[in-house]
């Protein structure tokens, strides 16, 4: 995950906040040594010569308290704008943080094989006539997790009816509007902000309505690793915006469970027509006869049956 930080000084901090340091500092400037406390003094020769964020640190961590009774209100002022640093510089520490364990994070995921991708895909090999062509096609790839349920609901939803180019176009949208997507921070965009990324206004109000569900603690986050493909379904689809299909991506993409047949999924459906019946209408029930096959190993298949359209794709 990337974001650009605009560097105006050596402190990460907003314009507003940098524009009233700099003023501090021209303040400073005006002002005589000798009317300035003894405690500050060699701090107004640095600050003619430093930038004023790195001399409000070092005022801050000699907690300047003593002041000359007619200069308080001076140095009052210089007191908050160095508390007013501070904020700014914990802020600025907390989300940096936070940015690169994010980072850390999706490097991981994409890194997590799942520990049963190799024996599935041996099993399939043998087993189907069509994946024994296709699987050596695509290499060492492999499913990978969205990690964070928050975000494999939210894309999910986002990608309901839509082509995956409108989708990823969209959450690019939502990342620049949010680095750090999590619940808090899409309830702060609100609904508007939410339409002006593309979300159409039914969709803007699943989302908030899922980070409501996520912020209330309304959900048993915790629990579903341990619960059955069908309870978490039926945890899921109680929330307004999540149906059948929402559920079952997040079974496949989120904990990664390796039985999921999404007979709902019109890419899924399609490939089976391609891949086994020469492009003809295939119905629910022949999917699923020709997915009896692949169990006990349904979503590592439904996985290649979609790599197989995008192969399709850039073919034609």
């Amino acid at each position: 995950m990337a974001t650009r930080v605009v560097r105006r000084s050596s402190v990460n901090m907003s314009p507003q906040l940098e524009d009233k340091m700099l003023a501090a500092n021209q303040a400073v400037r005006g002002t005589e040594e000798k009317t300035l406390p003894d405690a500050v003094k060699s701090d107004v020769t640095h600050a003619r010569t430093s930038r004023c964020a790195t001399v409000l640190n070092d005022i801050a961590s000699r907690q300047v308290t003593r002041v000359i009774p007619n200069e308080e209100s001076s140095c009052n002022n210089m007191r908050s704008l160095v508390l007013a640093a501070d904020l700014a510089r914990q802020s600025t520490a907390m989300t940096t943080s936070a940015l690169i364990s994010a980072e850390s994070q999706e490097r991981k995921n994409a890194t997590s094989r799942p520990d049963y991708w190799d024996q599935a895909c041996s099993d399939l090999v043998h087993r189907d006539r069509i994946l024994r062509k296709l699987i050596p096609q695509f290499g060492p790839v492999h499913l990978i997790s969205h990690g964070d349920p928050f975000i494999t609901l939210a894309r999910a939803i986002i990608g309901q009816q839509i082509s995956v180019i409108a989708a990823q176009t969209i959450w690019a949208r939502l990342k620049a509007a949010c680095p750090l997507i999590s619940p808090s921070c899409i309830m702060q965009l609100g609904w508007t902000r939410l339409i002006e990324c593309g979300l159409s206004k039914r969709k803007s109000g699943y989302i908030l309505e899922l980070a409501q569900h996520f912020t209330s603690d309304a959900l048993y986050i915790s629990s579903w690793a341990l619960m059955d493909d069908e309870a978490v379904v039926d945890e899921l689809t109680q929330i307004r915006g999540i149906g059948f299909w929402t559920a079952e991506m997040f079974l496949i993409f989120n904990l990664m469970r390796p039985n999921v047949l999404p007979l709902d999924d019109i890419g899924l459906i399609r490939s089976i027509s391609l891949n086994y019946f020469s492009g003809e209408p295939v119905t629910r029930s022949e999917a699923r006869e020709v997915a009896a096959n692949w169990e006990p190993w349904r979503t590592v298949a439904t996985w290649y049956m979609w790599r197989s359209l995008e192969s399709l794709s850039k073919q034609a």
